[in-house]
């Protein structure tokens, strides 16, 4: 099984949305997908229609449930839903010895997935640690705005130290382009000085500015299920492929 941490510090740009809807176009392609939610705001768990969910990953990394025992299946691929008590159990896990490796001994217990996807809080919290000391890729959604250049520069440099001190393994999986849209001159501009200052893979697909894959959350449906005919729908699909490929 891969295990990829979904991250960017700064929020709103696109984590959870590509969790999402990566994680259902891999699943339509017939890969088993697992999803686990580890913000402890939980829009990915709220975008499939989980609310406060009981337990949920908050008791597994209480070490009171196994990751197997919470998962619940929607559209196909495997949820590990969060609550409202994972802000709780992240206090306690500050000065919690081995507090790292709660995670990646939690998901090395899952069998059977291809795919393992942590849609992680947007910020360099112990459970963004967590996450991406569990991981053995990392993706990064990025918004095509100025700011997203220092964001993304900051975030690299964590990548980078948490490879150095825990995870040796840790490689960046590429960066993914998104609420891009082509009919601004910046969307390219940002897009060009990503690819040519970062020096990391830029996924040449485009997750393009769309209303349907906004409206999706509050039908708790992918943008793949609520609108399949969407540029959302067919940027996702897309998107599945060159992950598959790269």
């Amino acid at each position: 099984m891969k295990v990829i941490c979904i991250v960017n510090q700064k929020g709103g740009t696109g984590k959870t949305t590509t969790a999402i809807n990566l994680g259902t176009a891999l699943a339509s392609l017939g890969k088993k997908v697992l999803l686990i939610d580890l913000d402890p705001q939980s829009n990915l768990s709220y975008s499939f229609g989980i609310q406060d969910a009981k337990p949920s990953i908050a008791e597994v990394l209480q070490g009171k449930k196994t990751l197997q025992a919470i998962l619940t299946e929607k559209e196909g691929v495997y949820i590990a839903p969060s609550s409202l008590l994972l802000s709780d159990v992240e206090v306690t896990l500050v000065n919690k010895i081995g507090r790292e490796n709660i995670l990646r001994d939690a998901v090395k217990e899952i069998k059977g997935f291809d795919y393992c996807f942590i849609d992680s809080p947007p910020s360099l919290s112990v459970l963004t640690v967590n996450a991406l000391n569990t991981a053995d890729e990392v993706l990064i959604p990025a918004q095509m705005e100025v700011l997203s250049l220092q964001g993304l520069t900051q975030l690299l440099e964590t990548v980078r130290e948490v490879k150095r001190v825990l995870n040796k393994d840790l490689k960046v999986k590429g960066i993914i382009p998104s609420m891009y849209d082509g009919r601004r001159r910046l969307s390219s501009e940002i897009l060009e000085s990503i690819a040519t200052n970062l020096n990391e893979k830029v996924f040449n697909t485009h997750i393009r500015e769309c209303v349907r894959i906004a409206e999706a959350p509050s039908f708790g449906k992918s943008v793949l299920s609520y609108a399949p005919h969407s540029n959302g729908a067919t940027d996702f699909k897309s998107l599945a492929n060159e992950f598959i490929t790269t």
